[in-house]
């Protein structure tokens, strides 16, 4: 009995991450960060996503947030070409933008990469906390 629950519970957990990369659609996805508390939210397929809160923006590429805030960097385009993908982003203000790409590693693991533009960052406890110019993002189950 204990060998059938541990099997269902595997079974279960792959069948998840096999659901959140959308069949074969490896941007279509939620990623996190740990360390900074900052996610992804993206589809670069076909360009739904929604801030919350925030519609007023309308659907997206997808945007990149913090948790426990409401401050986003909107995903403005987005160009994928195999396992990357290169993004254009733009602060919620409106005041600064970047370029980045987003590569995949392996089935989990993503690679955020600022190119050009202004530096990406985000609030932390009232101050600027700004993010490395290379980030590893998970999938998030």
């Amino acid at each position: 009995m204990k060998k059938l629950i541990v099997t269902l519970a595997a079974w279960l957990m792959s069948l998840a991450t096999s659901l959140a990369q959308s069949e074969g659609k490896p941007f279509h996805a939620h990623i996190y960060n740990n360390e900074y508390e900052v996610y992804m939210k993206i589809n670069f397929y076909e360009e739904d996503i929604q801030v919350p809160g925030q519609e007023l923006y309308g659907s997206l590429p997808g945007f990149f947030g913090k948790e426990h805030n409401s401050f986003c960097w909107v995903i403005t385009s987005a160009k994928v070409k195999g396992k990357t993908a290169t993004i254009s982003l733009i602060n919620d203000y409106g005041s600064e933008d970047l370029t980045a790409t987003l590569t995949l590693q392996n089935d989990s693991t993503y690679i955020l990469k600022q190119t050009e533009g202004s530096t990406l960052k985000v609030p932390n406890k009232g101050k600027w906390q700004k993010i490395p110019k290379t980030l590893v993002l998970k999938l998030k189950k």
